[in-house]
């Protein structure tokens, strides 16, 4: 088995459907119109948002969110992850009626026993959404400066990427990045080329939430390889969502055999009926990638990873001891 790892995740939309249910019992809330046959049901963005909704608001208190990030992260190294980073909202946390930090805490404590099971690493990157407003993003990157958490150690800005401008959101990273955070940012999924290039221009970061969408610029392509700036690729999500067609017409291939640092990751796994396994299987299959490709895909992620020194040499001595087996 190839040994793997994960930049982007959003853990409110990793909930397993068979724990959705088991949330939905606990909560007294009916789950059949958003799962069926043990599978999420949506038709079209907005469909997804309010089964997402739905399934979000069924975790409530601290132990509903260290019993999420504890069965994602075993589910994870189960499937062979040695490593897993995951998107947190401090805006969950508070319409869940939880402080930012109870939130925080939670999810820690989830990650430290999935690792006490398993061995898998587990990091945050708290994440401000665009839709929910500037605001609210900086709020969220003063959260993440200050909270000192031993495992959050990004930050980023997901949510509807038609929403805002990245020179909004200026402030926010350079609170985190002067707090010594990781930076990276969702754009390129939903917009065209133009929003890779506002983000690197704008925000500088050292990685970027899908960025498949820069495929359309050759020039800026180019850049992203020379820059070295990591995308974190999830082509079973961008199927879903219809950014392209079809695996055939997905980019990953081109973008790697253009020089640039791609990784695999599953985005909001459940609704996408995928799965970090189910992603190096696609490129497997559809890239035509072998198992030494893919755990160089795996080196690439850890070696883009936002965590300390020590971590990072001890799974990539995990990935090496594995690969030469």
């Amino acid at each position: 088995m190839v040994l793997k790892a994960e930049l982007h995740c959003h853990i409110e939309g990793a909930a397993a459907p068979e724990l959705v249910i088991q949330q939905a019992r606990k909560y007294d809330k009916d789950p059949s119109p958003f799962i069926r046959d043990g599978s999420f049901v949506w038709h079209d963005f907005t469909s997804f948002l309010a089964a997402y909704d739905f399934s979000a608001d069924l975790f409530r208190t601290e132990e509903d969110y260290a019993l999420l990030s504890e069965y994602y992260l075993t589910s994870l190294a189960r499937d062979g992850a040695i490593y897993s980073e995951v998107f947190t909202s401090p805006d969950h946390a508070v319409r869940a009626g939880l402080s930012p930090k109870a939130y925080t805490n939670a999810l820690g404590e989830g990650m430290a026993r999935a690792k006490a099971k398993t061995g898998i690493e587990g990091r945050m990157i708290v994440t401000g959404v665009r839709h929910v407003g500037v605001e609210a993003i900086e709020k969220a990157a003063r959260f993440a400066a200050k909270c000192g958490h031993p495992l959050v150690t990004g930050f980023g800005v997901a949510g509807d990427e038609r929403m805002g401008d990245f020179e909004d959101y200026v402030r926010a990273f350079e609170i985190a990045r002067e707090a010594g955070l990781g930076i990276t940012i969702h754009a390129g999924e939903l917009m065209g080329w133009e929003s890779v290039q506002a983000a690197l221009d704008q925000i500088r970061p050292a990685r970027i939430g899908h960025g498949v969408r820069a495929v359309e610029n050759p020039d800026l392509v180019r850049r992203i390889a020379s820059e070295g700036v990591v995308l974190e690729c999830c082509p079973g999500s961008n199927i879903a969502l219809k950014v392209f067609d079809s695996f055939a017409e997905h980019p990953f291939a081109t973008l790697k055999a253009a020089g640039c640092k791609v990784t695999l990751n599953s985005d909001d796994p459940p609704y996408f009926w995928t799965s970090l396994k189910r992603e190096y299987d696609i490129a497997a299959q559809h890239f035509g990638m072998n198992d030494k490709a893919l755990a160089a895909v795996t080196r690439t992620a850890i070696e883009a990873a936002f965590v300390d020194k020590k971590t990072k040499a001890a799974l990539i001595a995990r990935l090496d001891k594995a690969s030469a087996r």
